[in-house]
Protein backbone atom coordinates (compact mmCIF):
# COMPACT_ATOMS: atom_id res chain seq x y z
CA UNK A 1 0.00 0.00 0.00
CA UNK A 2 1.00 3.55 0.09
CA UNK A 3 0.81 4.41 3.29
CA UNK A 4 1.52 8.87 4.61
CA UNK A 5 2.58 9.42 7.83
CA UNK A 6 1.23 12.29 8.92
CA UNK A 7 2.89 13.91 12.23
CA UNK A 8 3.56 16.98 14.13
CA UNK A 9 7.36 15.59 14.44
CA UNK A 10 9.01 13.00 13.58
CA UNK A 11 9.29 11.27 16.37
CA UNK A 12 10.18 7.62 17.89
CA UNK A 13 6.95 6.04 17.19
CA UNK A 14 6.79 7.84 13.60
CA UNK A 15 10.22 6.52 13.04
CA UNK A 16 9.12 2.53 14.38
CA UNK A 17 6.47 2.72 11.91
CA UNK A 18 8.29 3.76 8.81
CA UNK A 19 10.63 1.12 9.52
CA UNK A 20 7.86 -1.54 9.83
CA UNK A 21 5.67 -0.01 7.39
CA UNK A 22 8.91 0.16 4.91
CA UNK A 23 10.42 -3.24 5.94
CA UNK A 24 6.79 -5.19 5.36
CA UNK A 25 6.98 -3.07 1.65
CA UNK A 26 4.38 -0.60 2.08
CA UNK A 27 5.60 2.50 0.27
CA UNK A 28 5.91 5.10 2.93
CA UNK A 29 6.41 9.06 3.25
CA UNK A 30 6.08 11.36 5.61
CA UNK A 31 4.34 14.85 5.86
CA UNK A 32 4.86 16.83 8.89
CA UNK A 33 1.74 18.46 10.00
CA UNK A 34 2.84 22.31 9.47
CA UNK A 35 -0.78 23.22 8.14
CA UNK A 36 -3.83 22.09 6.38
CA UNK A 37 -3.01 23.75 2.65
CA UNK A 38 -0.02 21.56 3.07
CA UNK A 39 -1.39 18.56 4.13
CA UNK A 40 -3.95 18.64 1.48
CA UNK A 41 -1.11 18.99 -1.01
CA UNK A 42 0.36 15.94 0.06
CA UNK A 43 -1.94 13.71 -0.36
CA UNK A 44 -2.83 15.16 -4.04
CA UNK A 45 1.28 14.67 -4.74
CA UNK A 46 1.36 11.09 -2.93
CA UNK A 47 -2.38 9.82 -3.61
CA UNK A 48 -1.93 7.18 -0.48
CA UNK A 49 -3.90 4.58 -0.19
CA UNK A 50 -4.14 5.83 3.60
CA UNK A 51 -3.02 8.33 6.25
CA UNK A 52 -2.01 7.08 9.22
CA UNK A 53 -1.65 10.12 11.47
CA UNK A 54 1.23 9.08 14.00
CA UNK A 55 1.28 11.88 16.32
CA UNK A 56 -0.80 15.37 15.81
CA UNK A 57 -1.79 18.05 17.70
CA UNK A 58 -4.84 19.22 16.45
CA UNK A 59 -7.59 17.61 13.71
CA UNK A 60 -6.95 16.04 10.48
CA UNK A 61 -8.51 18.52 7.58
CA UNK A 62 -11.89 17.20 6.66
CA UNK A 63 -10.83 17.70 3.11
CA UNK A 64 -8.17 15.03 3.37
CA UNK A 65 -10.45 12.30 6.15
CA UNK A 66 -13.41 12.96 3.45
CA UNK A 67 -11.07 11.57 0.34
CA UNK A 68 -8.67 8.92 1.72
CA UNK A 69 -9.45 6.68 4.87
CA UNK A 70 -7.08 8.35 7.70
CA UNK A 71 -5.86 6.24 10.78
CA UNK A 72 -5.21 7.88 13.39
CA UNK A 73 -2.72 6.14 16.51
CA UNK A 74 -4.97 7.34 20.16
CA UNK A 75 -2.61 6.61 22.93
CA UNK A 76 -5.72 5.40 25.04
CA UNK A 77 -7.76 2.06 25.38
CA UNK A 78 -11.06 1.97 23.05
CA UNK A 79 -13.50 4.68 24.51
CA UNK A 80 -10.79 7.06 25.65
CA UNK A 81 -10.46 10.22 23.89
CA UNK A 82 -8.75 13.36 24.65
CA UNK A 83 -5.09 14.86 24.17
CA UNK A 84 -3.69 14.07 27.35
CA UNK A 85 -5.23 10.70 27.50
CA UNK A 86 -1.45 8.84 28.95
CA UNK A 87 -1.04 12.14 31.21
CA UNK A 88 -4.65 11.14 33.01
CA UNK A 89 -3.65 7.73 33.14
CA UNK A 90 -0.38 7.76 34.96
CA UNK A 91 -2.02 10.25 37.55
CA UNK A 92 -4.84 8.58 38.21
CA UNK A 93 -2.67 5.42 38.72
CA UNK A 94 -3.93 2.95 36.38
CA UNK A 95 -2.92 -0.12 36.27
CA UNK A 96 -3.18 -1.11 32.43
CA UNK A 97 -3.78 1.38 29.39
CA UNK A 98 -3.96 0.65 25.88
CA UNK A 99 -3.20 2.25 22.13
CA UNK A 100 -6.52 2.50 19.68
CA UNK A 101 -5.74 2.89 16.24
CA UNK A 102 -9.61 4.95 14.87
CA UNK A 103 -10.78 5.79 11.54
CA UNK A 104 -10.51 9.83 11.26
CA UNK A 105 -13.85 11.57 10.94
CA UNK A 106 -16.29 14.64 12.38
CA UNK A 107 -15.63 13.49 15.94
CA UNK A 108 -12.04 13.95 17.71
CA UNK A 109 -11.71 10.56 18.50
CA UNK A 110 -14.55 9.07 17.98
CA UNK A 111 -14.31 7.40 14.09
CA UNK A 112 -14.92 4.11 13.87
CA UNK A 113 -11.98 1.30 15.76
CA UNK A 114 -9.65 -0.75 13.20
CA UNK A 115 -7.55 -2.20 16.05
CA UNK A 116 -6.31 -1.84 19.82
CA UNK A 117 -3.81 -2.92 22.05
CA UNK A 118 -3.73 -2.94 25.83
CA UNK A 119 -0.42 -3.29 28.48
CA UNK A 120 0.43 -3.26 31.71
CA UNK A 121 1.46 0.22 33.31
CA UNK A 122 4.50 0.31 35.12
CA UNK A 123 6.08 3.46 37.56
CA UNK A 124 7.54 5.81 34.82
CA UNK A 125 7.75 8.84 32.98
CA UNK A 126 5.06 9.47 30.02
CA UNK A 127 8.14 9.62 27.28
CA UNK A 128 9.46 6.13 28.89
CA UNK A 129 5.87 4.73 28.33
CA UNK A 130 5.49 6.02 25.17
CA UNK A 131 8.70 5.05 23.69
CA UNK A 132 8.14 1.58 24.66
CA UNK A 133 4.72 0.10 25.95
CA UNK A 134 2.58 2.69 23.49
CA UNK A 135 5.25 2.15 20.60
CA UNK A 136 5.04 -1.33 20.73
CA UNK A 137 1.32 -1.50 21.16
CA UNK A 138 0.81 1.26 18.37
CA UNK A 139 3.24 -0.69 16.10
CA UNK A 140 1.11 -3.87 16.35
CA UNK A 141 -2.34 -2.17 16.02
CA UNK A 142 -0.87 -0.05 13.12
CA UNK A 143 0.28 -3.72 10.99
CA UNK A 144 -3.49 -5.09 12.24
CA UNK A 145 -5.41 -2.19 11.09
CA UNK A 146 -3.43 -1.92 7.67
CA UNK A 147 -3.79 -5.96 7.04
CA UNK A 148 -7.80 -5.18 7.63
CA UNK A 149 -8.28 -1.75 5.36
CA UNK A 150 -5.94 -3.76 2.43
CA UNK A 151 -8.67 -7.12 2.72
CA UNK A 152 -11.37 -4.92 2.46
CA UNK A 153 -12.71 -5.44 5.92
CA UNK A 154 -15.21 -2.72 7.92
CA UNK A 155 -14.53 -1.07 11.17
CA UNK A 156 -15.85 -1.39 14.22
CA UNK A 157 -18.25 1.46 15.63
CA UNK A 158 -17.18 2.55 18.74
CA UNK A 159 -19.24 1.50 21.90
CA UNK A 160 -20.88 5.14 23.34
CA UNK A 161 -21.41 3.08 26.81
CA UNK A 162 -18.02 3.04 27.29
CA UNK A 163 -16.60 6.37 25.79
CA UNK A 164 -14.70 8.77 28.41
CA UNK A 165 -13.95 12.03 27.01
CA UNK A 166 -11.77 14.10 29.13
CA UNK A 167 -10.49 17.74 29.36
CA UNK A 168 -6.77 18.59 27.81
CA UNK A 169 -4.86 18.23 31.22
CA UNK A 170 -4.02 22.06 32.95
CA UNK A 171 -1.35 23.09 35.44
CA UNK A 172 -4.17 23.14 38.14
CA UNK A 173 -4.37 19.40 37.95
CA UNK A 174 -0.30 18.98 37.94
CA UNK A 175 0.19 21.14 40.34
CA UNK A 176 1.89 19.56 43.43
CA UNK A 177 0.85 20.50 46.77
CA UNK A 178 3.97 20.13 48.71
CA UNK A 179 1.82 20.35 52.45
CA UNK A 180 -0.48 17.48 51.23
CA UNK A 181 0.77 15.52 48.49
CA UNK A 182 2.67 12.57 49.32
CA UNK A 183 5.86 11.20 47.51
CA UNK A 184 4.01 9.06 45.41
CA UNK A 185 1.62 11.80 44.28
CA UNK A 186 4.55 14.39 43.70
CA UNK A 187 5.92 11.59 41.83
CA UNK A 188 3.11 10.57 39.53
CA UNK A 189 2.71 14.39 38.53
CA UNK A 190 6.13 14.83 37.49
CA UNK A 191 5.61 11.40 35.50
CA UNK A 192 2.78 12.66 33.92
CA UNK A 193 4.00 16.23 32.82
CA UNK A 194 7.77 14.43 31.19
CA UNK A 195 8.87 15.36 28.80
CA UNK A 196 5.75 18.61 28.12
CA UNK A 197 4.74 20.63 29.21
CA UNK A 198 6.53 19.79 32.41
CA UNK A 199 4.90 20.45 36.17
CA UNK A 200 4.69 24.87 36.87
CA UNK A 201 6.03 25.94 40.32
CA UNK A 202 5.14 29.28 40.61
CA UNK A 203 7.80 29.81 43.27
CA UNK A 204 10.81 28.95 41.39
CA UNK A 205 9.22 30.14 37.81
CA UNK A 206 10.35 27.01 36.62
CA UNK A 207 8.45 23.61 35.19
CA UNK A 208 9.97 20.72 36.73
CA UNK A 209 10.90 17.44 34.60
CA UNK A 210 11.79 13.72 35.58
CA UNK A 211 11.50 13.13 39.03
CA UNK A 212 13.11 9.90 41.26
CA UNK A 213 12.35 8.63 44.83
CA UNK A 214 15.57 10.05 46.59
CA UNK A 215 17.48 7.26 48.98
CA UNK A 216 17.75 10.02 51.50
CA UNK A 217 16.10 12.15 53.97
CA UNK A 218 16.46 15.12 55.65
CA UNK A 219 15.15 17.85 58.19
CA UNK A 220 12.61 20.64 56.37
CA UNK A 221 9.61 21.85 55.58
CA UNK A 222 7.84 19.79 53.13
CA UNK A 223 8.62 21.69 49.64
CA UNK A 224 12.36 23.06 51.11
CA UNK A 225 15.27 22.30 49.04
CA UNK A 226 17.86 19.86 50.72
CA UNK A 227 20.50 19.78 48.60
CA UNK A 228 22.00 19.05 45.06
CA UNK A 229 23.97 16.03 43.66
CA UNK A 230 26.81 16.18 41.07
CA UNK A 231 24.89 15.81 38.41
CA UNK A 232 22.37 19.02 38.97
CA UNK A 233 19.70 17.25 40.67
CA UNK A 234 17.84 19.02 43.57
CA UNK A 235 17.00 17.03 46.67
CA UNK A 236 13.07 18.28 47.80
CA UNK A 237 11.60 17.35 50.81
CA UNK A 238 7.79 15.73 50.65
CA UNK A 239 5.12 15.00 53.16
CA UNK A 240 6.38 11.67 53.68
CA UNK A 241 9.90 11.33 52.58
CA UNK A 242 12.32 13.55 49.58
CA UNK A 243 12.40 13.42 45.38
CA UNK A 244 15.01 14.23 43.21
CA UNK A 245 14.00 16.72 40.83
CA UNK A 246 16.84 16.48 37.43
CA UNK A 247 15.88 18.66 35.27
CA UNK A 248 13.70 22.58 34.89
CA UNK A 249 13.05 25.00 32.36
CA UNK A 250 12.10 28.64 33.35
CA UNK A 251 9.22 30.20 32.79
CA UNK A 252 10.47 33.32 31.33
CA UNK A 253 13.50 34.60 29.97
CA UNK A 254 16.29 35.87 32.45
CA UNK A 255 16.52 39.79 33.34
CA UNK A 256 19.94 40.52 31.70
CA UNK A 257 18.72 38.58 28.49
CA UNK A 258 15.32 39.19 27.45
CA UNK A 259 15.44 38.08 23.90
CA UNK A 260 16.34 34.60 25.07
CA UNK A 261 14.09 31.46 24.85
CA UNK A 262 14.11 29.19 28.33
CA UNK A 263 14.95 25.55 27.71
CA UNK A 264 15.58 22.53 29.82
CA UNK A 265 18.62 22.15 31.53
CA UNK A 266 19.69 20.65 34.99
CA UNK A 267 17.94 21.62 38.09
CA UNK A 268 20.70 23.55 39.74
CA UNK A 269 21.35 25.62 36.99
CA UNK A 270 17.77 27.42 36.40
CA UNK A 271 17.41 26.90 40.46
CA UNK A 272 20.25 28.58 41.48
CA UNK A 273 21.02 28.41 45.57
CA UNK A 274 23.51 27.55 48.05
CA UNK A 275 22.80 23.76 48.85
CA UNK A 276 24.74 21.18 49.92
CA UNK A 277 25.86 18.26 48.42
CA UNK A 278 23.87 15.23 49.02
CA UNK A 279 25.34 11.69 47.94
CA UNK A 280 22.58 8.99 46.68
CA UNK A 281 23.24 5.93 45.56
CA UNK A 282 19.96 5.92 44.14
CA UNK A 283 20.61 8.39 41.84
CA UNK A 284 24.03 7.09 40.64
CA UNK A 285 23.87 7.44 37.12
CA UNK A 286 26.72 5.12 36.05
CA UNK A 287 27.02 1.74 37.64
CA UNK A 288 29.27 -1.07 37.10
CA UNK A 289 28.27 -4.67 39.08
CA UNK A 290 30.29 -7.76 38.61
CA UNK A 291 27.79 -11.06 37.30
CA UNK A 292 30.08 -13.60 36.97
CA UNK A 293 33.19 -12.80 34.54
CA UNK A 294 30.76 -10.28 32.76
CA UNK A 295 31.24 -6.69 34.06
CA UNK A 296 27.64 -4.77 33.26
CA UNK A 297 28.69 -0.83 33.26
CA UNK A 298 25.41 0.19 32.98
CA UNK A 299 24.79 4.46 32.05
CA UNK A 300 21.24 6.29 31.64
CA UNK A 301 21.57 10.11 30.70
CA UNK A 302 18.46 11.39 30.16
CA UNK A 303 17.23 11.53 26.27
CA UNK A 304 20.93 10.18 25.52
CA UNK A 305 22.31 13.56 25.34
CA UNK A 306 26.08 13.10 27.04
CA UNK A 307 27.73 15.94 28.12
CA UNK A 308 31.45 16.85 28.29
CA UNK A 309 31.03 15.86 32.08
CA UNK A 310 28.93 12.61 31.29
CA UNK A 311 31.58 11.88 28.92
CA UNK A 312 34.46 11.95 31.43
CA UNK A 313 32.89 10.17 34.08
CA UNK A 314 31.60 7.42 31.62
CA UNK A 315 35.30 6.83 30.51
CA UNK A 316 37.04 6.98 33.67
CA UNK A 317 34.31 4.03 34.75
CA UNK A 318 35.37 2.15 31.97
CA UNK A 319 38.84 2.07 32.28
CA UNK A 320 37.76 1.28 35.64
CA UNK A 321 35.79 -1.62 34.92
CA UNK A 322 39.13 -2.78 32.65
CA UNK A 323 40.75 -3.37 36.00
CA UNK A 324 38.42 -5.21 37.06
CA UNK A 325 38.99 -9.20 36.85
CA UNK A 326 36.18 -10.35 34.62
CA UNK A 327 36.81 -10.50 30.97
CA UNK A 328 33.68 -9.22 29.36
CA UNK A 329 32.48 -5.28 29.47
CA UNK A 330 28.63 -5.13 28.89
CA UNK A 331 28.24 -1.06 27.73
CA UNK A 332 24.69 -1.30 29.09
CA UNK A 333 23.15 2.03 27.91
CA UNK A 334 19.53 3.23 29.10
CA UNK A 335 15.78 1.46 28.41
CA UNK A 336 14.92 4.39 26.61
CA UNK A 337 18.01 5.56 25.00
CA UNK A 338 21.33 4.13 24.29
CA UNK A 339 23.48 7.11 23.55
CA UNK A 340 22.28 10.65 21.24
CA UNK A 341 26.06 11.73 21.41
CA UNK A 342 26.62 15.38 22.47
CA UNK A 343 24.47 17.05 24.78
CA UNK A 344 22.97 19.83 22.62
CA UNK A 345 21.06 21.66 25.44
CA UNK A 346 24.47 21.83 27.19
CA UNK A 347 26.28 23.42 24.60
CA UNK A 348 23.55 25.65 23.84
CA UNK A 349 23.58 27.23 27.75
CA UNK A 350 27.11 27.63 27.29
CA UNK A 351 28.73 31.07 27.33
CA UNK A 352 30.76 29.95 23.82
CA UNK A 353 28.38 26.89 22.24
CA UNK A 354 31.35 26.54 19.71
CA UNK A 355 33.89 25.85 22.25
CA UNK A 356 31.38 23.97 24.31
CA UNK A 357 30.62 21.72 21.23
CA UNK A 358 34.74 21.47 20.84
CA UNK A 359 35.15 20.00 24.57
CA UNK A 360 32.18 17.87 24.02
CA UNK A 361 33.27 16.13 21.03
CA UNK A 362 36.63 16.22 22.44
CA UNK A 363 34.99 14.32 25.48
CA UNK A 364 33.37 11.90 23.66
CA UNK A 365 36.23 11.37 21.38
CA UNK A 366 38.90 10.15 24.28
CA UNK A 367 35.53 7.92 26.15
CA UNK A 368 35.67 6.22 22.02
CA UNK A 369 39.20 5.51 22.17
CA UNK A 370 38.96 4.13 25.52
CA UNK A 371 36.83 1.38 24.27
CA UNK A 372 38.81 0.98 20.75
CA UNK A 373 41.99 0.30 22.72
CA UNK A 374 40.48 -1.91 25.39
CA UNK A 375 42.60 -5.06 24.91
CA UNK A 376 42.13 -6.53 28.50
CA UNK A 377 38.87 -7.45 27.83
CA UNK A 378 36.04 -8.56 24.92
CA UNK A 379 33.76 -5.57 25.02
CA UNK A 380 29.90 -5.49 23.87
CA UNK A 381 27.96 -2.35 23.36
CA UNK A 382 24.16 -3.58 24.38
CA UNK A 383 21.52 -1.15 22.73
CA UNK A 384 18.31 -1.98 24.82
CA UNK A 385 17.13 2.28 24.04
CA UNK A 386 16.96 3.97 20.69
CA UNK A 387 20.57 5.53 19.21
CA UNK A 388 21.84 8.28 17.30
CA UNK A 389 24.44 10.64 15.96
CA UNK A 390 27.93 9.90 17.82
CA UNK A 391 25.40 7.30 20.02
CA UNK A 392 25.50 4.61 17.08
CA UNK A 393 29.41 5.41 16.23
CA UNK A 394 29.99 5.45 20.28
CA UNK A 395 28.39 1.68 20.31
CA UNK A 396 30.73 0.60 16.70
CA UNK A 397 33.88 0.90 18.97
CA UNK A 398 32.81 -1.91 21.41
CA UNK A 399 33.57 -5.58 19.94
CA UNK A 400 29.90 -6.80 19.56
CA UNK A 401 26.91 -4.64 19.31
CA UNK A 402 23.70 -6.73 20.43
CA UNK A 403 20.01 -4.46 20.28
CA UNK A 404 16.58 -4.98 21.10
CA UNK A 405 14.76 -6.35 18.27
CA UNK A 406 12.43 -2.83 18.68
CA UNK A 407 15.04 -0.35 18.80
CA UNK A 408 15.59 2.41 16.11
CA UNK A 409 18.88 3.83 14.99
CA UNK A 410 19.95 6.96 13.06
CA UNK A 411 23.26 6.27 12.13
CA UNK A 412 24.40 10.18 10.52
CA UNK A 413 24.60 13.61 12.17
CA UNK A 414 23.81 15.42 9.01
CA UNK A 415 20.17 16.35 10.11
CA UNK A 416 21.84 18.66 12.53
CA UNK A 417 22.81 21.44 10.39
CA UNK A 418 24.81 18.95 7.79
CA UNK A 419 27.24 18.40 11.18
CA UNK A 420 29.95 16.01 10.00
CA UNK A 421 30.73 13.90 13.51
CA UNK A 422 34.04 12.55 14.89
CA UNK A 423 33.72 9.61 16.87
CA UNK A 424 36.02 7.60 14.61
CA UNK A 425 33.45 7.24 12.69
CA UNK A 426 35.75 7.11 9.66
CA UNK A 427 37.56 4.26 11.15
CA UNK A 428 35.26 2.13 12.67
CA UNK A 429 32.13 2.21 10.14
CA UNK A 430 33.83 1.71 7.22
CA UNK A 431 35.81 -1.29 8.82
CA UNK A 432 32.34 -2.73 9.34
CA UNK A 433 30.08 -2.21 6.46
CA UNK A 434 32.79 -1.15 3.76
CA UNK A 435 32.95 2.33 2.33
CA UNK A 436 29.99 2.40 -0.30
CA UNK A 437 27.61 0.97 2.60
CA UNK A 438 29.31 4.17 5.06
CA UNK A 439 28.68 6.39 2.50
CA UNK A 440 24.87 5.25 1.95
CA UNK A 441 24.04 5.28 5.62
CA UNK A 442 26.09 8.75 6.83
CA UNK A 443 24.23 10.33 3.69
CA UNK A 444 20.53 8.80 3.56
CA UNK A 445 19.37 10.31 7.35
CA UNK A 446 16.94 7.58 7.66
CA UNK A 447 16.24 5.74 10.45
CA UNK A 448 17.15 2.02 10.62
CA UNK A 449 14.96 -0.94 12.77
CA UNK A 450 17.46 -3.45 14.35
CA UNK A 451 16.81 -6.35 11.73
CA UNK A 452 18.00 -3.89 9.33
CA UNK A 453 20.86 -2.81 10.93
CA UNK A 454 21.89 -6.29 11.38
CA UNK A 455 21.44 -7.05 7.87
CA UNK A 456 23.95 -3.89 6.70
CA UNK A 457 26.02 -5.38 10.04
CA UNK A 458 25.75 -2.49 11.86
CA UNK A 459 24.72 -4.79 14.83
CA UNK A 460 25.78 -8.31 15.19
CA UNK A 461 23.29 -9.90 17.29
CA UNK A 462 19.78 -9.06 17.66
CA UNK A 463 17.02 -10.33 20.66
CA UNK A 464 13.45 -9.54 21.14
CA UNK A 465 11.85 -8.81 24.68
CA UNK A 466 11.31 -6.03 26.93
CA UNK A 467 14.46 -4.27 28.48
CA UNK A 468 14.55 -6.60 31.45
CA UNK A 469 14.55 -9.35 29.65
CA UNK A 470 16.79 -7.97 27.23
CA UNK A 471 19.37 -7.20 29.92
CA UNK A 472 19.01 -10.86 31.00
CA UNK A 473 19.81 -12.64 27.44
CA UNK A 474 22.28 -10.47 26.95
CA UNK A 475 23.76 -10.68 30.71
CA UNK A 476 23.60 -15.16 29.68
CA UNK A 477 25.32 -14.20 26.29
CA UNK A 478 28.13 -11.89 27.63
CA UNK A 479 28.55 -14.97 30.33
CA UNK A 480 28.81 -17.51 27.47
CA UNK A 481 31.67 -15.20 25.64
CA UNK A 482 33.25 -15.31 28.44
CA UNK A 483 33.89 -19.07 29.68
CA UNK A 484 33.86 -20.05 26.06
CA UNK A 485 36.82 -22.27 25.03
CA UNK A 486 38.07 -19.98 22.23
CA UNK A 487 38.13 -16.75 24.86
CA UNK A 488 42.05 -16.10 25.11
CA UNK A 489 42.36 -16.61 21.51
CA UNK A 490 39.28 -14.01 20.39
CA UNK A 491 41.22 -11.87 22.91
CA UNK A 492 45.30 -12.41 21.20
CA UNK A 493 43.35 -11.58 17.70
CA UNK A 494 41.42 -8.26 19.08
CA UNK A 495 45.41 -6.90 20.01
CA UNK A 496 46.34 -7.71 16.81
CA UNK A 497 43.86 -6.64 14.67
CA UNK A 498 44.38 -3.24 16.90
CA UNK A 499 48.24 -3.49 16.16
CA UNK A 500 47.80 -4.06 12.92
CA UNK A 501 44.93 -1.34 12.39
CA UNK A 502 47.01 1.21 13.74
CA UNK A 503 50.46 0.63 11.96
CA UNK A 504 48.51 1.30 8.58
CA UNK A 505 46.62 4.38 10.41
CA UNK A 506 46.97 5.39 14.10
CA UNK A 507 43.57 6.33 15.76
CA UNK A 508 45.58 9.83 16.10
CA UNK A 509 44.99 10.42 12.03
CA UNK A 510 41.17 9.86 11.89
CA UNK A 511 40.63 11.98 14.64
CA UNK A 512 42.38 14.64 13.51
CA UNK A 513 40.44 14.36 9.80
CA UNK A 514 37.20 14.66 11.67
CA UNK A 515 37.94 16.95 14.02
CA UNK A 516 39.23 19.22 11.24
CA UNK A 517 35.90 19.10 9.76
CA UNK A 518 33.75 19.78 12.99
CA UNK A 519 36.02 22.66 13.38
CA UNK A 520 34.21 23.96 10.38
CA UNK A 521 30.93 23.41 11.12
CA UNK A 522 31.19 25.15 15.42
CA UNK A 523 33.84 28.08 13.97
CA UNK A 524 33.30 28.11 10.23
CA UNK A 525 31.50 30.91 7.97
CA UNK A 526 28.48 28.35 7.99
CA UNK A 527 25.83 28.69 10.88
CA UNK A 528 23.78 25.63 9.83
CA UNK A 529 24.92 23.91 12.75
CA UNK A 530 24.27 26.59 15.50
CA UNK A 531 20.89 26.88 13.87
CA UNK A 532 19.95 23.91 13.58
CA UNK A 533 21.17 23.40 17.09
CA UNK A 534 18.89 26.06 18.24
CA UNK A 535 15.71 24.77 16.69
CA UNK A 536 16.47 21.48 17.73
CA UNK A 537 16.50 22.73 21.51
CA UNK A 538 13.71 25.21 22.00
CA UNK A 539 11.70 22.62 19.94
CA UNK A 540 10.71 25.03 17.54
CA UNK A 541 7.96 24.14 14.27
CA UNK A 542 9.20 22.78 11.29
CA UNK A 543 8.65 25.49 8.16
CA UNK A 544 8.62 22.57 5.97
CA UNK A 545 9.23 18.49 5.58
CA UNK A 546 12.39 17.38 4.79
CA UNK A 547 12.72 15.86 0.95
CA UNK A 548 14.73 12.75 2.75
CA UNK A 549 11.48 12.16 4.15
CA UNK A 550 8.74 13.67 1.90
CA UNK A 551 9.39 11.39 -0.66
CA UNK A 552 6.32 12.40 -3.04
CA UNK A 553 8.03 16.12 -3.01
CA UNK A 554 11.41 14.70 -4.18
CA UNK A 555 12.31 15.07 -8.12
CA UNK A 556 13.61 11.68 -7.90
CA UNK A 557 10.18 10.48 -6.63
CA UNK A 558 8.41 12.24 -9.05
CA UNK A 559 10.57 10.99 -12.05
CA UNK A 560 10.12 7.33 -10.64
CA UNK A 561 6.15 7.52 -11.22
CA UNK A 562 6.24 8.80 -14.31
CA UNK A 563 8.66 5.92 -15.20
CA UNK A 564 6.10 3.24 -13.79
CA UNK A 565 2.66 5.67 -15.68
CA UNK A 566 4.80 4.93 -18.85
CA UNK A 567 5.78 1.57 -18.24
CA UNK A 568 2.36 0.46 -17.78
Amino acid sequence: MRVLLLAHAFNSLTQRLWVDLAAEGHDVSLELDIADAVTIEAVALFEPHVVVASFLKRAIPEAVWRRVPCLVVHPGPPGDRGPSSLDWAILEGAREWGVTVLQANEVMDGGPLWASRTFPMREATKSSLYRNEVTEAAASAVREALTKLEAEERPLTQDEAVVRARPPMRQAQRRIDWERDDTEAVLRKVRASDSSPGVLDEAHDVHWFRGFRAGVDGAGAPGALLGRDERGALLRKTRDGAVWLTHAQPTKAPVDAPEARPFKRPSAEVVRAELPLVPDATRRDIVATDVGAVTLLRFDFSNGAMSTADCVSLRDAFIEATRRPSRVIVLLGGADFWSNGIHLNAIEAASSPADESMRNIEAMDELCRAVIECTSHLTIAAIQGNAGAGGCFLALAADEVVARRSVILNPHYKNMGNLYGSEYWTYLLPKRVGEAEAKALTQGRLPLGADEAQRRRLVDVTFDGTPTEFVARVTEHARELAESPDFATRLELKRARRVDDEAKKPLASYREAELKRMHLNFYGFDPSYHVARYHFVHRLPHAWTPLHLARHRSDAWKRQQKLVTRDR
